[in-house]
This record gives structure tokens, C-alpha cells and sequence, in this order.
């Protein structure tokens, strides 16, 4: 493998990384309503479980308020089923053809918990990230043992991947901090 190679691997999955932290961050509950809240639901319908967003249009017309409008009005009955069989806490309410889920505010208890989840998961995506680096260097190494790269481009190619986790760190670090700040706010 070249240094280029090997850089563009470790970029690419410190990326994925990032992504995953950025969705599992965009399940967290913040004061606010936001249909990122309902995202990972998974809905009995035609048979089979389907995600929610493949099954209604949802959104947040008001700060404290998701609305989710079916496709097909016949499976009404089976989303506030999966919305109120998720644990999220949320109690939908239905006039047949559109489902209101008010959001509650959030108690000072809830939201330490919350925080503390949002750095754990920030940690997690770190941890990825270094074990990724690690994975890097060992892969720098090894074309340094089969002759591929010099000595110098193989400690050129460290540095560079450790500016990469240095830069992906931090990128998770204050990912970790704004969504701190919406569930610390009211």
C-alpha cells in the first residue's frame, strides 16, 4: 500500500466514524421536537418491519410538536403502535389521518442523563478513531517491512495520520459539545 493509500483509507473511515456519531446524536432528545426523535422507529406494516420515514412524512411545525402524516392512511392504527411500543416515552395522538406526538419538557434529571449519553457516545467515535489510527500504522509499517515505503515517508505518513486523528477527535469533540448545549438549554 502507498502513504497516499493508506491516508485516504484512514480518512475515510474516521469519516464513517464521524457520520455514526452524527446520527446517533440526532436520536438524542433535546427540548425541542425534531423528527430525528421518531427516525429509528420500525413499523409492522404490509408485513414487514419498516422504518417510519419510509412509511409518512414527519415533521416539527412547532417547537414542542411532531406531526407525521401517513401515505397511506390504513396503517395509522399500526404507527401509534410502534411509536408507543418504542420506549421513547411519547404518547401519539390521532385524528385518522395525522398523528400529533406533543413532546415534554425535559426534567433537570433527564437531561444530566442525556448529556452523560452524549459523551459517551463522543467518547465511543473517539475510540474509533484511535483504533483506526492504530490500523493505519501497522498498515504504514508493514509497507515499510515489504519495501514499499522508506523509513521517511513511513514516520512522514505517522505524523500525518496522527494530524488526521487530531483532527477527527476534535471534530467529535465539539459535534459532542453543541448537541450538550440543545439539551442543556430550554
Amino acid at each position: 500500500m502507498t502513504a497516499d493509500e493508506i491516508l485516504l483509507d484512514a480518512e475515510d473511515r474516521m469519516e464513517k466514524a464521524l457520520g455514526v456519531l452524527k446520527h446517533a446524536l440526532a436520536g438524542i432528545r433535546t427540548g425541542r421536537a425534531n423528527p430525528g426523535l421518531v427516525d429509528s422507529i420500525r413499523v409492522d406494516a404490509y408485513g414487514s418491519p419498516t422504518p417510519l420515514k419510509q412509511l409518512a412524512s414527519v415533521g416539527a411545525p412547532e417547537p414542542q410538536q411532531i406531526v407525521i402524516r401517513p401515505y397511506d392512511t390504513s396503517i395509522i392504527k399500526d404507527i401509534e403502535k410502534a411509536i408507543v411500543a418504542s420506549d421513547l416515552g411519547f404518547n401519539p395522538q390521532s385524528d385518522g389521518r395525522v398523528i400529533r406526538i406533543n413532546v415534554p419538557a425535559l426534567s433537570g434529571d433527564v437531561r444530566r442523563k442525556l448529556v452523560a449519553r452524549v459523551k459517551e457516545l463522543a467518547e465511543d467515535a473517539k475510540v474509533a478513531i484511535r483504533n483506526i489510527r492504530r490500523d493505519a500504522n501497522k498498515a504504514a509499517d508493514q509497507a515499510e517491512k515489504d519495501k514499499e515505503l522508506s523509513e521517511d515517508e513511513r514516520d512522514r505518513t505517522k505524523n500525518e495520520i496522527q494530524d488526521l486523528t487530531k483532527k477527527y477527535e476534535s471534530q467529535a469533540g465539539e459535534m459532542a459539545k453543541r448537541r450538550e448545549a440543545e439539551v442543556m438549554e430550554d
